[in-house]
């Protein structure tokens, strides 16, 4: 399902503060298990390039290990997908599984926007509009302030 075909909650910084510890904990699984899902797929390319000139030589020793390597990591990528899907079903947006980013949509001034949170942060305290990404961030302490 696209974001756009789910029924989209709209939090308010209080909203969003509240759920933290429940968002905290998922991100904090989600960012461990990105980065090492990353690092593996890096060496097992790596071995896979390996192997696979062990082949056209006529001798494959690691084909096995290779194989449970490869299914490991699709079993973890799947895991992945399912912590995403959390975050989703609580009506958020996770945007960078490799930093924690997750994304709570909201309305200020009238207009919907993003409350914005990184893993490490204690609280909400940025927003950005919903085309602008992290880099478009800006303090929610800055004069206005979301649930409006």
């Amino acid at each position: 399902m696209h974001s756009s075909e789910r029924s989209t909650k709209v939090f308010t910084v209080e909203q969003a503060n509240a759920m933290l510890p429940l968002i905290r904990a998922i991100a904090l699984y989600l960012t461990a298990l990105a980065h090492d899902v990353m690092d593996r797929r890096e060496r097992l390319a790596a071995f896979s390039k390996r192997s696979s000139l062990n082949k056209q030589k006529g001798r494959d020793p690691y084909a096995d290990e290779l194989d449970q390597m490869q299914q490991s990591l699709a079993s973890d990528s799947q895991r992945l997908h399912e912590f995403i899907d959390e975050l989703r079903e609580l009506g958020v947006e996770p945007k960078g599984a490799l930093d924690g980013l997750v994304d709570f949509p909201a309305m200020m001034d009238g207009r919907p926007v993003y409350l914005c949170w990184r893993l490490g942060e204690t609280e909400v305290t940025h927003w950005h509009d919903i085309d602008a990404g992290f880099a478009g961030r800006q303090s929610l302490v800055a004069g206005v302030s979301a649930g409006r």
